[in-house]
């Protein structure tokens, strides 16, 4: 298997299981003083329900993406630079503009995500290049 497909599917069980502990109670889930957020996932990071369904759909595509290395770099270039994009916006706007909780801790899982998942994606694709 190779890296990329290796991270991906990492990622994709991590960002699933994220989505799914969201929507559970107490004691993971706790008070959030974040504007647009319902609660605090383990009481660090700011999450609502959409904010879990996107970790599922991102989860998701990042396990669908695992079956094959091509499908594995490109998603993970694709949700890297989406990953930081979003990371930047919760420099921003810490509330996302009242739709998703971007502050906070989730910024450096947002910038840590991206940068694990373009760096993949790239070296990938250049060691790929490289072998053509």
């Amino acid at each position: 298997m190779s890296l990329a497909r290796t991270i991906a599917a990492i990622l994709g069980i991590i960002y699933v299981l994220l989505g799914v502990v969201g929507f559970l109670p107490d004691p993971l889930v706790q008070a959030s003083t974040a504007a647009s957020a319902t609660g605090a996932l383990v009481g660090i990071f700011p999450i609502n329900p959409l904010h879990n369904v996107v970790h599922l759909v991102i989860g998701a595509s990042l396990l669908y993406a695992s079956m094959a290395t091509a499908t594995a770099i490109m998603v993970s270039r694709v949700i890297g630079v989406v990953y930081v994009v979003v990371g930047l916006l919760g420099l921003a706007s810490p509330d996302g503009f009242g739709l998703l909780p971007l502050g906070g801790a989730d910024i450096f899982l947002h910038f840590g995500t991206g940068a694990v998942l373009l760096a993949v994606g790239l070296m990938n694709g250049g060691t790929r290049r490289a072998a053509a």
